[in-house]
């Protein structure tokens, strides 16, 4: 515990939403590796064990760590959720909105569109985000952070069967812009950083576009996540105070 004394996070709370894998799972450890305690959610119970291994992986490098089951598409229980951490850690300082879905690859105009679905896919990427945000600055102190995880495809061009899931990311950039002002007396900062297509789960449904998609990119690879989860701990670092309401596109060139 000495040894995390000195790092810059040392002390400090970060909430890491969908945290079993993944880029939530590559942000917390890199946190905790910095001094920072960990709290991560997952949502579904065949993820509880992922969870887990992620809280001992980070319990590992002499921080707290917690793992608690929580569905985002249920804004009305974040405040119960920030709460409940307050509750077990003593305190919240930085808040990483990493949880999403994507419904994608049917056109808006398809009679085999999923409304459901997409009503779903927005309770997740933004109702639930803007929920958890409202609730974490109530209890978050002077210069905490708020990160949330944005898309090139909400600003860069638009691809097909993605509008919806474009859209979710695009009113998260908007409503981050108007939070940094909202909050900047309090020198919280917030913050969007744009990730490129990296190699996780989600990425599985693109493995037969992957070279065409990595021809779009000025790196010809898809992004490791902890070349992500760095420029996450960067924005919630003393060095980033200076830098709120800002966009950071980490996507290797894409639209370069």
């Amino acid at each position: 515990m000495l040894k995390n004394s000195f790092k810059k996070f040392a002390g400090k709370v970060a909430l890491v939403t969908g945290g079993s894998r993944g880029l939530g799972a590559a942000t917390a450890l890199a946190l905790a590796e910095e001094g920072a305690n960990v709290v991560i959610t997952y949502v579904s119970s065949s993820s509880s064990e992922k969870a887990n291994a992620v809280v001992r992986e980070a319990e590992a490098k002499g921080v707290r760590a917690v793992a608690i089951q929580s569905n985002q598409a249920e804004a009305h229980k974040a405040e119960e959720l920030i709460q409940h951490i307050v509750e077990s850690m003593g305190r919240l300082d930085m808040l990483v909105n990493n949880a999403a879905v994507a419904y994608q690859g049917i056109p808006i105009d398809s009679p085999e569109i999923d409304i459901a679905a997409l009503d779903h896919q927005y309770a997740v990427n933004f109702t639930g985000v803007i929920a958890l945000i409202r609730a974490a600055v109530k209890v978050m102190g002077d210069g905490g952070r708020i990160i949330t995880i944005g898309s090139g495809v909400a600003s860069r061009t638009g691809h097909p069967g993605l509008a919806d899931y474009a859209a979710t990311k695009a009113a998260i950039v908007g409503y981050s812009k108007g939070a940094a002002r909202d909050l900047a007396p309090r020198n919280i900062t917030v913050n969007v950083i744009q990730a490129g297509v990296m190699e996780t789960d989600m990425a599985a449904p693109y493995a037969e576009a992957k070279p065409v998609i990595i021809s779009t990119l000025a790196i010809k690879r898809f992004a490791d996540v902890k070349e992500v989860a760095a420029g996450i701990v960067f924005l919630a670092s003393p060095e980033a105070s200076y830098i709120t309401g800002s966009v950071f596109d980490v996507d290797g060139g894409y639209g370069a």
